[in-house]
C-alpha cells in the first residue's frame, strides 16, 4: 500500500518558520507589482530581501534606543550649533559618523554648566543608535551606585560585562562624583576595563587638573586621566550658559506680556 504523498508546506508557513515576518507580509502585494511590472525573478527577490533588512534595521534601532536611556530631546535636531566654537563644531560631523567607536577612542567635552555639553554628547550619541551602535546614557552618579551595589552583591565582574556589551557609554557629569574612595575605585575600574576596547563618552565640569576631586589619590588620578584621554577627542566649550540665556529670555518674554 503506497503511502499518501505529504503536502508541501506553504510559503506563509516556510517564510513563519524561516522568522521573516516582513516577507510573509508583504509577498503578495511585491509579487503582484512585480507581474506588473515585469520585474525578473530576481528583481523580485531582491526588493523582497530588501524589505525584510529595512524593517530589521527599524527594530533594530528602536531596541537600541529604548536601551540607551539617551534623553528624547536632546537630539542633533534639536541641537543649536551656533552656540557652540568652530572646532566642535568641525569636529561633529566626523564623530556622527561613528568612527572612534570603531577604535575605542573616548569623547570628552569639557566646559562650566549650561554650556550644552550634555546635549551635544546625547545627539552624538543619537546619531551612533541610528548606525547601529550601542549607547548607553547614565549620570555617572548613578553608575558608581549600581557598581557599588553590584560590588556589595559579589556580582561586580558580571555587571561589568554587562556595560561591556555597549559600543559607547555616557558618562554625564564626571565632575560629581566626589564622596568615597570605594566610589572612586568602582570608577576608576570601570574605566580601566573599557581602557581601548569599548568607548566612553564623558561631560565634565572639571578641567583635568582638578581631577583629584574625584579620585583622591594623586596616582590614580593620574592613572584615570592617562586612560580617558589615550585615544581621544576633546571638546571644549566655551561662551554663555544656555540655561542663563533662556532664563533671560523668558524674563523679558513675561515682562513684555505684562506690559502689554
Amino acid at each position: 500500500m503506497k503511502k499518501a504523498p505529504q503536502s508541501q508546506p506553504s510559503l506563509d508557513m516556510l517564510l513563519r518558520s524561516f522568522r521573516l515576518p516582513t516577507c510573509l507580509r508583504s509577498w503578495r502585494e511585491v509579487a503582484a507589482k512585480a507581474e506588473k511590472q515585469g520585474w525578473s525573478f530576481e528583481q523580485f527577490l531582491q526588493h523582497l530581501c530588501e524589505l525584510e533588512a529595512d524593517e530589521r534595521r527599524r527594530r533594530k534601532v528602536q531596541r537600541l534606543l529604548k536601551e540607551s536611556d539617551l534623553p528624547p530631546t536632546k537630539t542633533l535636531g534639536s541641537l543649536n550649533l551656533e552656540r557652540f566654537p568652530p572646532a566642535v563644531r568641525r569636529q561633529l560631523p566626523v564623530l556622527c559618523e561613528g568612527g572612534f567607536v570603531e577604535r575605542g577612542d573616548n569623547v570628552l567635552a569639557f566646559g562650566l554648566p549650561g554650556r550644552g555639553k550634555t546635549h551635544l554628547i546625547c545627539a552624538i550619541g543619537h546619531e551612533l543608535v541610528r548606525r547601529g551602535r550601542s549607547v548607553y546614557f547614565t549620570p555617572t552618579f548613578r553608575l558608581v551606585q549600581r557598581l557599588l551595589a553590584a560590588k556589595r552583591d559579589l556580582v561586580f565582574e558580571k555587571e561589568l560585562r554587562k556595560l561591556d556589551r555597549f559600543d559607547a557609554v555616557i558618562l554625564d557629569d564626571i565632575g560629581y562624583v566626589q564622596q568615597s574612595r570605594d566610589e572612586m575605585e568602582v570608577l576608576f575600574t570601570f574605566l580601566a576595563e573599557r581602557y581601548e576596547r569599548r568607548s566612553v563618552m564623558i561631560t565634565s565640569n572639571l578641567v583635568f587638573s582638578e581631577w583629584d576631586k574625584i579620585f583622591k589619590d594623586p596616582m590614580t588620578t593620574a592613572a584615570a586621566i592617562d586612560r580617558v584621554i589615550h585615544h581621544s577627542v576633546v571638546l571644549e566649550l566655551s561662551g554663555k550658559s544656555k540655561r542663563a540665556e533662556d532664563a533671560l529670555t523668558n524674563s523679558t518674554v513675561q515682562a513684555q506680556e505684562g506690559q502689554s
